[in-house]
Formats: structure tokens, C-alpha cells, sequence
């Protein structure tokens, strides 16, 4: 695996000029319009909720990510097709190997296991923050057997290209643009961050993290599960629950996932994911 570069220079970021934030009296279209430059994603207010990802405190929130690691990671891998069932997963991270099961497969339940573990011990270190420095680390565990420089953006290792996402029809949607080192992807992380940093409520700026992430396609490959894992660790430095899709309503995430690659209007899927608690 290539050796990662945690932090990036600012010089390193394309200069340009970033559009105002939207105000409350500005039309829908001109919010949109805003919320898309920066985040490459829109959604509506009026039809999202996230009441239901309860309060409870960083301690709380991380006993209870550790209770359903097994399941976190099963989710996680089964949405991405893995052919691993929750018991064999359990069996898998208690150190006895499954006979009869792709490599490939125990690899991916191994890494995402190492992964949502880093992310336990850096918010207990109290050092997880929703930057690109972290999302680089998950990244680099997570997809070390699977992507093209792992924890690194498009553009910023040895290969060039990748972003594109296959729908379920099986056409083809093109990630944001990567450009020379990948510097169109910095900023617009950058950009990302910055808009988050001041969204008032926690849990809507998490939840659109992923969608926004996800919709960009900073990485080769493994983009949801990392956004997945940026998402989860905001949460729960704010001192909220965790969310995880759940691999029975896999069918209602591609559709959401869908109307965002062609649309850009993540309304569907942000609303989706609010409904996503552990119970």
C-alpha cells in the first residue's frame, strides 16, 4: 500500500472563489444552487428528520457501537455484496477463520473490523475530527485490499481516473472531477467542511457528510463505508447514537442512493438514513 499523506498544504488547494453561504429568505432554487456548489448535493428541509438518533452521550454512544460491532461490520459488508452471514461474522472476528468463504470476503470483514475499532479508540482518545486527515486513515485500513491508493483522493497517488458509480439499472454516473493531483477533490472537501462546520444540528451535518462524500467519490473504491464511518464517528463526538443501514433494507438504500447519483437531491437518502437507529 502506498504511503499516505495525512495532511495537506494549503498550497496544494485549487484558489478559487466560494459562493455565499445561503440566507433563511433566499428562494429554494438560489439554496439549492448554494448548497450544490459546496456540497455537490441538495435536499429539503421540510422532509427531513432526524429526531429519531437519540441523545446520549459520547460513553453511551461508544458502549453501544462496541455492543453491535458484529452487526455494524456485517451490514456494512453485506450492502457491498459480501457473502459473510452475521453468524459467520461473529465467528470470524472472534478469531476462528470460516471454511468455504472468498478470501476476498474475509479480508473486507477483517479490515472493516480494524476500521470501526480505530474509530472506537480515536473518539475515546478524543481525537476524531470530520477532516480529510481521518477520512484518509479509515480509508487506508478499510479499503487496503481493494482500492487504488488507499487513503488517498483520486488524483493524489500514482494512478489517475475512477469515480464513476453503476446504478442499479446499470447505467453509469460520474464522480466529481478529480483534476491534477487531485486538487478539485481537496477543494472540494474543503469546501464540504466548511459548510458543515456550520450546519447548527450535529446529526443533519453528519448525515449529509455522507451523501455529500459519497456523491463526490473522493476515494477509488470503499467511499460509502468510509463515509459511512465519518458519519457514525461525528455522531457520536457530538454525543449522539450511531446510525447503520441495515442489510434487509438494502433495496430502499440503492434507490435513495440512485435518485442522488442522478439528481443530485439527496432528500431521499438523508431522510432514509434518520430512520437507520439502533434499536
Amino acid at each position: 500500500m502506498p504511503e499516505s499523506r495525512w495532511a495537506v498544504g494549503s498550497d496544494q488547494y485549487r484558489k478559487r472563489a466560494r459562493p455565499a453561504a445561503p440566507e433563511p429568505s433566499v428562494s429554494r432554487a438560489a439554496r439549492d444552487d448554494g448548497r450544490r456548489a459546496l456540497t455537490q448535493v441538495t435536499w429539503d428541509d421540510t422532509k427531513v428528520d432526524v429526531t429519531a438518533i437519540r441523545t446520549s452521550g459520547l460513553d453511551r454512544a461508544r458502549a453501544r457501537f462496541r455492543g453491535h460491532l458484529p452487526e455494524l461490520v456485517w451490514n456494512a459488508a453485506a450492502l457491498e455484496g459480501n457473502t459473510y452471514t452475521l453468524p459467520e461474522v461473529r465467528t470470524l472476528l472472534e478469531g476462528v477463520t470460516v471454511a468455504g468463504k472468498p478470501v476476498d470476503d474475509e479480508r473486507q470483514i477483517l479490515a472493516l473490523s480494524e476500521a470501526y475499532s480505530h474509530l472506537d479508540q480515536v473518539l475515546a482518545d478524543g481525537t476524531f475530527r470530520l477532516d480529510k486527515r481521518t477520512s484518509d486513515h479509515l480509508h487506508a485500513i478499510l479499503a487496503r485490499h481493494e482500492a487504488l491508493d488507499a487513503g488517498r483522493f483520486r488524483g493524489e497517488g500514482a494512478t489517475t481516473g475512477g469515480g464513476h458509480v453503476r446504478l442499479s439499472d446499470g447505467s453509469v454516473v460520474a464522480g466529481a472531477e478529480a483534476g491534477e493531483g487531485g486538487v478539485e477533490l481537496l477543494a472540494r472537501h474543503q469546501d464540504l467542511i466548511a459548510y458543515l462546520d456550520r450546519v447548527p444540528d450535529v446529526r443533519l451535518a453528519a448525515l449529509v457528510y455522507f451523501a455529500a462524500a459519497t456523491r463526490s467519490q473522493f476515494y477509488f473504491d470503499g467511499n460509502k463505508r468510509t463515509a459511512r464511518l465519518m458519519m457514525t464517528g461525528h455522531l457520536m463526538a457530538g454525543g449522539y447514537d450511531p446510525v447503520s443501514v441495515p442489510a434487509a433494507r438494502k433495496l430502499e438504500f440503492n434507490v435513495a442512493l440512485d435518485r442522488m447519483f442522478t439528481t443530485d437531491d439527496a432528500t431521499e437518502l438523508i431522510a432514509f438514513l434518520g430512520t437507520c437507529t439502533l434499536d
